[in-house]
């Protein structure tokens, strides 16, 4: 695809949401922090993080994202939570996400572990979206922000969802 053909298919939506998730164990129902950052008019707009109590006690990842399950022992499960991230989500044209297999799979286990309906959005992938506006190798979400220069903490969840926005709204042409 020409980074052309992706500003057009990717700018004509007024909003999205960018969502990164974080995962406390291997399974993709563990979400244990989320970060959603809300794109309207080509510019940030609200920026919202959570963590999750995820349904075993188990953090194989804290080596990662130094999340534990003190951390989120106290905190809503996902089911919980929902309501408010659904909120977040509402009016969004797409979703956006930089791998987007791992978000759109965590999503869709967290709902089903929830009893939830998985929510229909459409899904961007950031890091196809750099792959074909700059021809970026490797795409891993620090080498995009290295190149364009955006902030990076890594595995925090909201300035990973946040460094995702703006690559969108960078491989769109925005500001």
């Amino acid at each position: 695809m020409q980074p052309s053909a992706v500003r057009k298919q990717v700018a004509a939506p007024p909003c999205f949401v960018a969502i990164d998730f974080e995962t406390a164990d291997r399974g993709y129902d563990s979400a244990c922090a989320v970060g959603l950052v809300r794109v309207a008019g080509g510019e940030i707009v609200a920026r919202q993080s959570y963590l999750i109590r995820p349904p075993r006690p188990i953090f194989t990842f804290t080596y990662v994202h130094g999340i534990t399950w003190q951390d989120v022992a106290r905190e809503p499960t996902f089911a919980e939570l929902w309501p408010r991230l659904a909120a977040d989500l509402h009016g969004a044209h797409f979703l956006a996400a930089h791998n987007v297999g791992f978000d759109r799979s965590v999503l869709r286990a967290s709902c089903g572990m929830a009893g939830l309906p998985v929510p229909a959005y459409r899904f961007e992938c950031s890091m196809r979206l750099a792959r074909a506006a700059w021809g970026l190798y490797p795409t891993k979400l620090p080498d995009v922000c290295r190149h364009l220069g955006i902030p990076l903490r890594h595995h925090d969840a909201l300035s990973d969802a946040e460094a995702c926005a703006r690559i969108v709204l960078a491989a769109c042409g925005a500001k």
